[in-house]
């Protein structure tokens, strides 16, 4: 919990914590901090995502993840929720990534481009009361996240509020990690899913984008199927040049935000804080942590 976590850190009971945005611009801020840590700032190697379960017949048609995609404000999100600290999303690689497809950008918000969307996909007002129906069935869904983290909490308060706005019907839960993954997401027990992938430096994502990974316990719990991801993600494995790799990346990157499996929404700065005793620390492409085994701490003089 990171309000524990917090409290933990300032009675320096804990060493390293990863803060949250309000901690880092307004709490620790101080002489205390200041004098007894070492907080850093760059950008985080992954992004927070909202994914569907592309089995449920609400998300099927594509026009209607685009739709989302237009009414959701991601913009509002990185200042509201990450008060600045962070970028937004376009896909699954970082800009920092040379995976990253910089030709891909990020849908504007258009409230009135996403109800033509859901209008040619079939999801009408007909009774006049806010909520769009097809089929006889409401447009309603329930994004769940895991405990213990405000940034998402938040992240689908103002995702639910936005989507009422064009006739969609939004509900939040939030789950004990523990329940929320082995009870939840491995089953695939959910409409919608708030979450964030950490990444690796080699942009392989064979585990989360395969069609063949969709077995409980897998990664690609959204169900994503695309033959041309499919055969791409296997030659981005099966090459060693890196420009050929490139050319596959960047077209996995156009595929998935044209295609929306995902509402990509952020990427997140990392935000540690290390007790100041630590020394030898080095940022890197990667963050702080590529040098964890030449920290140290003098000893007492």
């Amino acid at each position: 919990d990171t309000a524990t976590l917090f409290l933990e850190l300032r009675a320096e009971a804990v060493d390293y914590v990863s803060l949250t945005p309000i901690q880092f611009k307004r709490q620790t801020e101080t002489e205390f901090f200041k004098k007894n840590f070492q907080r850093f700032n760059f950008p985080s190697f992954g992004y927070t995502y909202m994914g569907y379960n592309l089995s449920d017949a609400k998300f099927k048609d594509a026009r209607v993840r685009q739709a989302i995609n237009y009414a959701i404000n991601k913009e509002e999100i990185v200042k509201g929720v990450l008060l600045g600290l962070g970028r937004v999303s376009t896909g699954p690689f970082i800009p920092e990534s040379w995976a990253y497809n910089k030709d891909v950008k990020p849908a504007g918000y258009d409230p009135e481009k996403a109800m033509a969307l859901l209008k040619e996909s079939g999801w009408l007002d007909q009774d006049k009361d806010g909520i769009l129906e097809k089929d006889g069935i409401r447009f309603s869904f329930t994004i769940i996240t895991n405990q213990g983290n405000e940034e998402r909490r938040m992240t689908a308060e103002i995702i639910q509020r936005r989507l009422k706005e064009v006739g969609i019907e939004v509900k939040i839960k939030i789950i004990e990690w523990s329940s929320f993954v082995s009870e939840f997401i491995d089953k695939r027990r959910f409409e919608a899913v708030l979450l964030g992938w950490g990444l690796s430096l080699d942009p392989d994502m064979y585990d989360i984008w395969h069609s063949s990974k969709t077995k409980e316990g897998e990664f690609n719990f959204a169900g994503y199927s695309n033959e041309e991801v499919d055969r791409l993600l296997l030659a981005g494995r099966r090459t060693f040049d890196q420009e050929e790799r490139r050319r596959i990346y960047h077209r996995i990157h156009e595929i998935l935000y044209q295609e929306q499996p995902y509402l990509f929404l952020f990427v997140p700065d990392a935000l540690p804080i290390l007790n100041s005793r630590f020394k030898g620390i080095d940022v890197g492409v990667g963050g702080i942590g590529h040098n964890f085994i030449k920290w140290y701490v003098p000893r007492p003089k």
